[in-house]
């Protein structure tokens, strides 16, 4: 071993020595001399340190040939300084993969993520694209999760070019995308604001995958609409979707964006989210609509949502009850009474409702007694 070397092999790493290091190095292999871990190690280290990327990188194959072969972490090490070098060198770091592909090791996730933790540390995800063949060539096999990594990297990273070649060539390999990687890449887009990038890839991810798990990202966009106050947007995908693509959202997003349209005073778009909800068997948002109706909706208001919120020709006497307490709670007392007269006979004559406003009226004169 040549452990009483180690300071003359540290000394002869310097740049100025290199050839004189590789032919001590190498006379000393002939002679049937291995290389101690601590030696490699510390040469690796200033070899680096001097951004001498090709000598740190021989003295990695020359180690792996060795009875003291690098770890895998040193793998890891070298590729990682390798993406964050001053250019690029993929031949180097091709190199390192087929060295220790070579030696019968495989590339894991832990591999790719430490990878791409460096290229977006120095801004070089556009690379991405590259190190990931060059993993694959080298017997990497990409998992869901490592793309969903990328996808949602670049997205967010407003790299669409290079996120579309990723999904274009995962959804031609043999292993092919799935609902989380689109939802990754969608959920990038969202968390940088391109919203008309989001929606186009969540028409192709349908038009690909199918519509069966598509309720999560698409709520994701009708969220993300909401949050930017553009409900007439989400509103307007949501139709195009549910109408047009036949997809079913969670009771969640439609609840969501009902109580954005109606915050926004867009009435109409909210009977329209409250029909698409009936047609897929989901109760209407009943909070947000007896909300707005008693703050700003009028008698008309109230009677057209009581009749478009059920299949029936009237909805059940106890959504006329809460209608009429949220006008009268409100002190719209005027328009819980034409609500009123605009309601079915008997849901005029019903007892409940003649004690409701007989009740609130004796409390307004009450009131106005003992004002006086």
């Amino acid at each position: 071993m040549i452990s009483d070397h180690l300071m003359q092999w540290v000394e002869l790493s310097k740049e100025e020595h290199t050839q004189k290091f590789w032919r001590v190095v190498n006379e000393m292999r002939s002679e049937g001399h291995d290389m101690e871990r601590e030696t490699y190690i510390n040469i690796l280290e200033r070899f680096v340190k001097r951004k001498m990327l090709q000598d740190a990188v021989d003295l990695y194959e020359f180690s792996m040939l060795g009875g003291n072969k690098p770890s895998v972490q040193d793998c890891t090490f070298l590729l990682k300084k390798i993406v964050v070098s001053k250019e690029l060198d993929m031949d180097l770091f091709l190199k390192v993969l087929q060295v220790f592909k070579a030696n019968g090791n495989i590339l894991t996730n832990a591999n790719l993520d430490a990878i791409i933790k460096s290229l977006t540390s120095v801004g070089r995800m556009t690379e991405c694209n590259r190190i990931l063949a060059a993993m694959e060539e080298a017997g990497y096999v990409p998992t869901g999760s490592s793309q969903s990594n990328i996808a949602f990297k670049l997205t967010r990273g407003g790299k669409t070019r290079e996120a579309t070649y990723l999904m274009e060539k995962m959804v031609a390999s043999e292993h092919s995308s799935d609902y989380s990687t689109w939802m990754s890449l969608i959920k990038g887009y969202c968390v940088a604001r391109d919203l008309d990038e989001a929606c186009k890839s969540f028409r192709e991810m349908v038009d690909k995958e199918g519509a069966s798990s598509a309720g999560p990202a698409l709520d994701l966009l009708v969220g993300t609409y909401c949050r930017k106050n553009r409900p007439l947007d989400a509103y307007n995908f949501l139709v195009e979707m549910v109408i047009g693509k036949g997809l079913s959202p969670w009771h969640t997003t439609y609840k969501a964006l009902t109580s954005k349209l109606l915050a926004k005073k867009h009435f109409k778009q909210a009977l329209g989210v409250m029909d698409m909800m009936k047609h897929q068997g989901y109760p209407p948002d009943l909070d947000s609509f007896v909300g707005y109706l008693s703050r700003t909706g009028r008698a008309d208001d109230a009677v057209i949502f009581s009749q478009a919120m059920t299949s029936k020709r009237f909805p059940a006497t106890s959504v006329f009850l809460r209608l009429f307490e949220a006008y009268l709670k409100a002190g719209r007392r005027t328009e819980a009474q034409d609500f009123l007269s605009k309601c079915p006979r008997y849901i005029r004559n019903h007892a409940d409702v003649l004690n409701l406003f007989c009740s609130t009226q004796s409390g307004v004169t009450r009131t106005a007694a003992v004002a006086v």
